[in-house]
């Protein structure tokens, strides 16, 4: 039935395809900072642009991405409470998050780094790269990057007063409510005027939420974030960004599979960013300084004493850029980062890395692109390792044939190296490993693209992928008695623990098919469909049982609609996913093999689409269905607002 039903939407919103002025072959930057054509990376790269959030029915950006084809998001609560994200089969910890060129990895876990301190209105495009990727952007890019573009990092300024004196603002606000007490404000505004761009949002997410064992699923999610462009000189630039995001929620089984687990959890975060860019001629360079500060604040039940941690990633990022000719550019750059941390659970450290890197793009014959990079990564106390990589694009008439090879590491964050280390008793639960060895793979994919451009009324766009992944020393936890554990100074001798190890060898297969449709049928209908299927076979040759290796879909469908007629539109976001069934009998939860959920939003515009009412069903078939083993997710939940747009 499930199934069934799947197919039918995606015939269905296929049928309709409509369109809007999107483009099938955008510039990217993510695949080797370079701007050039997706068709010309050899990567298989998923663009959405950032009026998307306002359009489909979705709350916070993890929820944006979790429609994206190809990305599983595993939820554990609602509207940016907390989520993974996964590419390709990998763990949460092996995708790298960056904002405007800066990576977000939380030094102290994996768990945060959906937390993305942008406000939406902010937001120009998000760039999905899947697969390897540390040869540019180093430890954690294995499954793939999420690459978050602002509007006014992204904004190409005027050199002078004179080049251009028409101002351009955008000014956006949505209200919503709804059931067990939702109240969310989505709002933010752009303005860009000869040398300046300046913008600012706010994003806020309430409920009193569901009724849990113990708890109500309540959460309190804000973020807010300014950011300004200018333009010092015909060749010189400063941006700055700043951001404030706080996540107050229910916690109840995000991380342990006991009845006595009624948590709670808040997680603060600034982030700072500067950039100073240079441009003349065919030469580029911009030297990028980042400050993160995360406090996170969990408290197991109300009896417990809290886990505090407060983690800190400073970073800089200088990137050279020169065209030597139509055909040929290098890239070159060097990265340094320290993270550290301050824990009652996890203790004091400090880790730093730097990194040179080197890429270069050369086109041969105008159709075939090749690009070799290579970064030698110094880790202190792991020592420098050689991180290669090569893209190949071949693009002629209506075909793309692309293909790319390379290695991946990813280090232990401090919560697999040290938790529960600092506690005075340990009854249960992971525990943390600090002789975890890095992570390292090998990863190759081949793939083809088909264009279908008719009469400038419809696009079609056709991807498919193969790829595969080699990983040795994969970090992940294990069920391991007591007696067994090779540290036990803390710990319970009648508990039950999850250890961090270094799991042998683990290989995934995989094989993806996307679909882009974009057409114009009449001057007032208009679709958006994206959708995506992927197949996964992850084989760990250790025979070794852990938990988030298995935890990936084995089968993922995912797909977006918008559709517009005159003042009206219908917009859809789904998904079917397939995997390994588990149990929990102590708390009675499960992870079914499958489940399909499908939001709905149904808006109609008017005042020249300045004002628009809506109304919205997330989860509009009530499933019941959890993403990660003891965090179950709501049924149905209904909501209605009001939405505000001025763009001149």
């Amino acid at each position: 039935m499930k199934k069934s039903l799947l197919t039918l939407l995606l015939i269905t919103c296929y049928s309709f395809a409509l369109a809007q002025e999107v483009s099938l072959d955008p510039v990217t930057v993510t695949s080797s900072i370079v701007e050039k054509r997706a068709s010309q990376t050899g990567r298989n790269i998923a663009v959405i642009k950032g009026e998307y959030f306002q359009n489909l029915p979705v709350h916070s950006i993890d929820d944006l991405l979790r429609y994206v084809p190809g990305v599983e998001i595993q939820a554990r609560g609602p509207m940016g409470s907390q989520s993974d994200i996964v590419l390709r089969g990998g763990t949460f910890q092996q995708v790298l998050v960056i904002l405007d060129g800066i990576r977000l990895n939380d030094p102290n876990t994996g768990h945060f780094n959906s937390y993305i301190p942008i406000a939406p209105s902010e937001i120009d495009r998000i760039e999905v790269l899947k697969g390897a990727s540390s040869a540019l952007y180093g430890s954690d890019a294995v499954g793939g990057v999420i690459h978050v573009i602002s509007k006014t990092f992204a904004t190409k300024l005027s050199g002078s007063d004179e080049e251009n004196n028409v101002a351009k603002t955008n000014i956006n606000a949505m209200v919503s409510a709804g059931a067990y007490g939702l109240k969310n404000v989505n709002a933010g505004g752009f303005y860009q005027k000869n040398k300046l761009a300046v913008s600012a949002g706010v994003l806020s997410n309430n409920a009193s939420g569901v009724q849990q064992r113990g708890i109500k699923g309540y959460f309190h999610n804000n973020t807010a974030s300014l950011s300004l462009n200018y333009q010092l000189s015909p060749t010189w630039n400063i941006a700055l960004r700043s951001a404030y995001d706080h996540r107050d929620f229910a916690a109840q089984n995000f991380y342990t599979v006991l009845k006595s687990d009624t948590a709670s959890e808040k997680v603060k975060t600034s982030w700072n960013q500067l950039r100073i860019g240079y441009k003349k001629n065919n030469t580029s360079f911009s030297l990028d300084g980042g400050y993160k500060f995360a406090d996170d604040r969990y408290a197991f039940n109300p009896h417990a004493i809290a886990n505090s941690s407060k983690s800190r990633l400073w970073q800089g990022l200088a990137v050279l850029q020169q065209a030597f000719t139509q055909k040929t550019s290098l890239i070159a750059g060097i990265n340094f980062q320290n993270r550290n941390i301050s824990s009652n659970d996890r203790g004091d450290h400090s880790l730093s890395q730097l990194a040179p890197f080197v890429s270069v793009v050369q086109v041969f014959e105008e159709n075939f692109t090749v690009t070799p990079s290579v970064r030698l990564d110094w880790r202190q106390s792991i020592g420098t390792e050689l991180v290669p990589q090569i893209n190949l694009s071949y693009k002629k008439d209506q075909w793309q044939i692309r293909g790319s090879a390379g290695k991946t590491i990813r280090d232990a964050d401090f919560t697999e190296r040290f938790n529960n280390y600092q506690k005075a008793l340990v009854t249960g639960g992971n525990v943390g490993n600090p002789n975890l060895k890095a992570e390292r793979s090998f990863s190759y994919e081949a793939g083809a693209d088909w264009f279908l451009t008719q009469n400038n009324t419809t696009q079609l766009k056709l991807s498919g992928t193969f790829f595969q992944r080699l990983q040795n020393d994969l970090i992940d936890y294990v069920t391991t008695p007591y007696a067994q554990m090779p540290r036990k100074d803390n710990l319970s001798p009648t508990g039950t623990f999850g250890l961090a190890l270094n799991i042998a060898e683990v290989n995934t297969t995989g094989f993806e098919f996307d679909i882009q449709s974009v057409n114009t049928i009449s001057t007032s209908q208009k679709l958006i469909f994206n959708a995506g299927l992927t197949w996964l076979d992850s084989k760990n040759n250790s025979g070794v049982t852990s938990f988030y290796i298995s935890s990936h879909a084995k089968f993922l469908g995912n797909f977006s609609a918008i559709y517009q007629v005159s003042g009206f539109s219908l917009s859809l976001n789904g998904l079917y996913k397939k995997r390994a069934a588990r149990e929990a009998t102590a708390i009675e939860a499960s992870i079914t093999k499958d489940y399909f959920l499908l939001n709905a939003k149904a808006e109609y515009a008017f005042l020249a689409r300045t004002l628009a009412i809506f109304v919205q069903a997330d989860n509009a078939f009530d499933t019941n269905y959890s993403d990660l083993l003891g965090s179950k997710m709501p049924g149905r939940w209904l909501l209605g607002g009001i939405r505000f747009n001025l763009t001149r």
